[in-house]
């Protein structure tokens, strides 16, 4: 209950509430709806960016790890990138 007087309720007292057309009404469920399903989409794009940045972070990581040194020893290296390639291949298309 409101603790306002009803005899204090003037003539331009706002029920919070607007009047719309129809159109009016179908273009804001309409751009609702667009608004929702925009939200959820950058949402799962975000998660897949952020799975793809956990994924080359360490592949970076280790290739700076001692940059004194001239080479890498890196044993069944295109076994390693294959799988790493298809893993991000696998974010990329949202699997």
């Amino acid at each position: 209950m409101s603790d306002q007087n009803p005899d204090q309720i003037g003539q331009d007292f706002d029920f919070g509430f607007t009047a719309v057309t129809v159109d009016e009404l179908d273009a804001i469920q309409e751009t609702t709806a667009k608004l929702e399903e925009s939200d959820a989409e950058s949402t799962e794009l975000q998660s897949r960016l952020n799975k793809m940045y956990s994924a080359i972070q360490p592949l970076l990581n280790n290739l700076k790890a001692d940059p004194s040194k001239e080479y890498l020893w890196w044993p069944n290296r295109m076994e390693k990138i294959e799988a790493f390639s298809d893993f991000v291949d696998k974010i990329y298309k949202g699997e």
